[in-house]
């Protein structure tokens, strides 16, 4: 694993510039730092090494092929690497090999078979820069999942317009070098750097709490889509435009070419089928150089995982978790019964919340780009604990989106089939009623109520509740529906001046054909909710500590059996990941998994309202706020008073403009 950058289109290459920028993504490099420089062409590439395989000099980077054509800079890791050897050594395409990195195998296929079909050949995730000396051409390409970060640009003005979910991209016009690499500190390190905060990036942010899409914070800065390779001639960059990228592997399609093969109809044929995929992928994915572990939160995905590893182990599998002080978001006792059952030599991290309160001001400089998923907090700190011990760790990541983990996927497609019934008027009336009473009056209602109800019948944010199911009332669709139970903040635009409404629900993920609503439910938390939330966490998270992360689940083989199984499978007898259970159930007795799903949660709101109030109260000021003119502080103020009353629930809508801010006071981005 390691970190890329580069610049191209400058009149003298420097190596001094190429190596201060690669300086600002140490972090996902430490062993080794490379540079090269083409001076005729103004090119340079920047590696940052973390030493995974071939840990000696012969897998150092920019490294040269042995023809002499290609040049590359490449960040991840490539499972299948020695059957791919394999396959050229039998063709007689191999060359008289260095060394054993996967680097030098990847240069070897690109020179045999050429670049894209190389790419669709490899399994892994990464993103490559490479160079062709004698086309003199740069070719970007990403994995297939987006597990890799690569951003690209121009220095000034940029050239990929920002694609927000639904919205086409059109090419902008860009000016100065083309610079790219696998974070934006890296590109704003660049002598000539001028950027522009991309405004109409922030409604989606502050709905999803991430930066989504093609789409950077920054205008004209592109995030490299999953799957895609973008090459790119003199004229391109010498006339400040980027072609369209090229997309070597699609989700969709894969989807689709999945369903129409047999389907896994016989559930206990697609248990034994996962089984199969899964334990080959997480057989090569623990293929390393140096220690190797797991994320182990006791729950399905990554116990299976973990269970799948200890079998195939000749040795107890590192495991490691992280439990809190407060226990109502503790999951450590769980993995540690997991763990005893299955023998692994485990280790929990008992973070405080002191611990977690210490990262909040790093956050900023970890997510260089505004990023508000509060479970980024303990992931950071799990990466930093296991990092002590490992420079490897697997994780149960993505089995959500493949095999229907998320409550939604259950009851998304029950209530609109109830919805539809009743006539939209009618729905919308009803909303406005339960609207008309503030989450905090009913939830003192419930503190009443709650002295002779149930305990199992007792909410503790029954008021939030009533709002979110008035939301779920005014949906006009099954599509608006999942749009707004995937949102973190319905009405983004409150927060912002003016009044636009803002996208409508159905705009934000498009509809598709052939799929019906729980594979299309699958399908869009794959290519967003995954893509632009999850993987992004988990690699910021992770590479801060200069740990690997890798994600079994995310093999094209594991993707092609989950996509053959019927929905009907997946969410059996009321409960999603159906599949993943009954596989769970060969290894680790029902009772130590079965239990509701807490997710990787923080007790946020209780945290603004104490030891981070301060931290808040600073980045809330005026003056702070006044440096983001975009914001409508009146409405971002009275959110954070409500919430500090405790009248209705606020921490997720007040977390994104606190990182945002946050952000903003470190990066200090131009306005437009």
């Amino acid at each position: 694993m390691c970190g890329i950058t580069g610049f191209w289109g400058q009149e003298t290459p420097s190596a001094a510039t190429a190596s201060k920028m690669a300086a600002q993504i140490l972090h996902r490099g430490p062993d080794d730092e490379g540079v090269w420089c083409e001076e005729q062409a103004g090119l340079a590439l920047a590696h940052r090494r973390l030493s995974i395989l071939d840990l000696s000099p012969a897998g150092h980077q920019p490294m040269h092929s042995a023809c002499g054509c290609y040049v590359i800079a490449f960040n991840g890791e490539i499972y299948n690497h020695l059957e791919l050897r394999t396959r050229l050594e039998r063709a007689g395409q191999a060359p008289a090999w260095r060394g054993h990195s996967d680097t030098e195998t990847l240069l070897a296929a690109f020179a045999a078979w050429g670049v894209e079909a190389s790419l669709q050949a490899a399994v892994g995730m990464f993103a490559i820069a490479l160079w062709n000396r004698k086309a003199r051409t740069l070719t970007l390409a990403r994995d297939r999942f987006g597990e890799k970060p690569l951003y690209v640009g121009f220095a000034q003005g940029c050239g990929i317009a920002q694609g927000q979910r639904g919205d086409e991209r059109e090419p902008v016009m860009g000016r100065g070098p083309l610079l790219f690499g696998s974070e934006l500190k890296a590109l704003m390190a660049h002598p000539e750097w001028q950027g522009t905060l991309a405004t109409e990036a922030l409604e989606g942010y502050l709905r999803f709490g991430c930066v989504g899409g093609e789409a950077s914070i920054f205008q004209g800065v592109a995030k490299l889509p999953p799957g895609s390779m973008l090459t790119l001639s003199v004229a391109d960059v010498q006339a400040g435009r980027l072609p369209a990228p090229v997309q070597w592997w699609s989700a969709e399609a894969a989807a689709r070419a999945a369903m129409a093969d047999e389907p896994l109809s016989d559930p206990l044929a697609a248990v034994s089928e996962v089984e199969r995929a899964l334990s080959h992928s997480v057989k090569e994915q623990m293929l390393a150089d140096v220690p190797l572990g797991a994320f182990l939160s006791g729950g399905i995905d990554s116990s299976l995982i973990v269970a799948l590893m200890q079998q195939q182990a000749e040795r107890p599998v590192r495991t490691f978790s992280v439990g809190f002080d407060d226990a109502r978001y503790d999951e450590s006792q769980h993995a540690a019964a997991v763990a005893a059952h299955l023998g692994t030599e485990h280790m929990t991290l008992q973070a405080t919340s002191a611990m977690a309160l210490d990262l909040v001001p790093q956050l900023p400089e970890l997510y260089d780009e505004p990023f508000a998923d509060s479970s980024q907090l303990p992931t950071a700190l799990v990466s930093k604990l296991t990092r002590e011990h490992v420079s490897v760790a697997l994780s149960g990541d993505a089995g959500d989106e493949l095999f229907g983990g998320y409550n939604r996927h259950l009851w998304v497609p029950r209530i609109w089939h109830k919805l539809k019934r009743l006539p939209l008027p009618a729905r919308r009336a009803l909303a406005l009623s339960l609207k008309a009473i503030p989450p905090h009056a009913l939830d003192r209602m419930m503190q009443l109520c709650g002295k002779v109800l149930p305990s199992r019948l007792r909410m503790r944010t029954f008021g939030e509740k009533l709002h979110k199911l008035a939301a779920v009332l005014e949906s006009s669709s099954e599509r608006a529906l999942f749009a707004g139970v995937a949102s973190m903040n319905r009405q983004p635009t409150a927060l912002l001046k003016g009044s636009r409404p803002g996208a409508a629900p159905e705009a934000l993920f498009p509809a598709l054909a052939q799929f019906n609503s729980v594979e299309w439910m699958l399908l869009m938390d794959t290519l967003h909710f995954m893509v632009d939330d999850v993987l992004v966490k988990v690699d910021r998270a992770s590479m801060a500590s200069s740990l690997e992360v890798r994600v079994p689940f995310l093999d094209p083989e594991v993707f092609h059996t989950a996509w053959r199984i019927p929905a009907g499978i997946k969410l059996r007898d009321g409960q999603g990941k159906w599949v993943l259970r009954q596989l769970l159930y060969r290894h680790v007795p029902r009772e130590l998994i079965e239990r509701p799903k807490m997710g990787f949660a923080i007790p946020l709101d209780d945290w603004l309202r104490g030891p981070l109030r301060e931290w808040a109260e600073d980045l809330l000021s005026s003056a702070s706020l006044a440096e983001l003119p975009m914001l409508d502080a009146r409405q971002v103020r009275r959110l954070w008073q409500a919430h500090l009353k405790g009248q209705g629930h606020h921490a997720q809508q007040l977390w994104a403009v606190l990182q945002l801010l946050a952000w903003q006071r470190r990066w200090k981005p131009g306005l437009p």
